[in-house]
This record gives structure tokens, sequence and C-alpha cells, in this order.
């Protein structure tokens, strides 16, 4: 109903911002729409004028938390850098994204099931784009050492890649007791790329 985009952009980041909390504290079904206008800052009123049902607000949170992880990564990626060396930079760079934003992350992946069918397949689709932007670097990284991988290790390093992000905030409550980040990133590298090497 709103046409003013600078004014869309700001209410459905509130809204965002506000559902991730809640939904951290109470899940998706147990939330309310009148609690996340309230979080959000303003009243049920006003967000339905930027939304149709509670399940929009999820998506929206969903299609944001990919964006954000997207752009993030893009700025910390170290260009400078090439082979091996950048490849390691770009995982670290990735696991310091979901560290930053693990309530987010978190959220999302409790709660995506929750989503209509079209939506749901959308967000996956956005999960896909992210496997497929590891798989760049990857490739890219292991052009400039000579190293050539089959696609199908290529596509299995990149998920793994993900996933073991994803375990820094899946198992805090027991991962991050043991390690801190930096340890966490180097031993996940260490294992992730170990049949990656170039043999001597």
């Amino acid at each position: 109903m709103v046409k003013d985009p600078q004014l869309i952009k700001k209410r459905r980041e509130q809204m965002v911002k506000g559902a991730v909390r809640l939904f951290k504290q109470k899940g998706f079904h147990k939330t309310t729409t009148r609690e996340i206008a309230k979080e959000s800052g303003f009243s049920i009123g006003t967000l339905y004028e930027y939304i149709g049902s509670k399940e929009d607000v999820l998506y929206l949170v969903c299609d944001s938390i990919y964006d954000e992880v997207r752009e993030r990564l893009v700025h910390q990626l170290d260009t400078s850098s090439r082979g091996m060396t950048r490849l390691k930079k770009a995982v670290a760079a990735y696991f310091q994204v979901i560290h930053d934003m693990q309530d987010e992350v978190l959220v999302m992946y409790q709660e995506a099931k929750s989503l209509p069918k079209e939506a749901l397949s959308y967000v996956l689709k956005k999960e896909m784009e992210m496997t497929e932007m590891i798989e760049v670097i990857l490739r890219d990284s292991l052009k400039e050492e000579a190293i050539c991988l089959t696609e199908e290790k290529i596509k299995l390093i990149s998920h793994n890649i993900l996933v073991q992000a994803h375990m820094w905030t899946f198992r805090r409550w027991s991962i991050q007791k043991l390690y801190g980040l930096k340890e966490y990133t180097d031993l996940q590298i260490e294992q992730l790329l170990h049949g990656v090497y170039r043999p001597n």
C-alpha cells in the first residue's frame, strides 16, 4: 500500500529486527502480528500497510538475512590475495559473517519451514545461490594454484563450508564453549581444505 521506497526499506528493516528478536524468544507460531508491530515500533495498522500476513514477515526475515550475508561477505572478501591464501581468507570471512549474524541465521533455519511452499522455494533458491557463490570463489582460487578438482568435489566442498560455518550457530551451546571463533575457523579450514592442497 505504501509507495515511498525509502520508507518501505526503513519499515521492513524495523520489522525484520523486531521479528528476529521475537522469533528467537518465542518462535514464529507463538508470536503475534500485534507483538511484531509493537517490537518494530509502530501500530498494527501500520504493519498491515506493508504486509498481508505473519508469513510475509517471516519471508522478509529470510530474504533480508540472505541479502545481508551476501553483502557482508562481498565486502569482507580479500581480492588482493591469490590462490589458497585467497580461499582461506574467503572461508574465514564467511565464518565471521555467520558469527556476526548468528541470531538471524538461527531464526531463519528454525522457522523457514513455516513458510508457504512458494516462499520456501524462493528461500531455498537463495541458499543455493549462496553455495554457488562459494563455488565460484573455490574454482577461481584453485585455478590460480593450478589445482584441478571435479565438479562433484567442488560442489561438496562448497556445501561443507556453508554447513560448518552454520554449525558455529546451530551448536553454539557446545562449540562456543570449546573454541574461540578464530580457533574454530582455523581448525575447520584445515579439515575442509585438507583434500584440496596440491600434493608434494
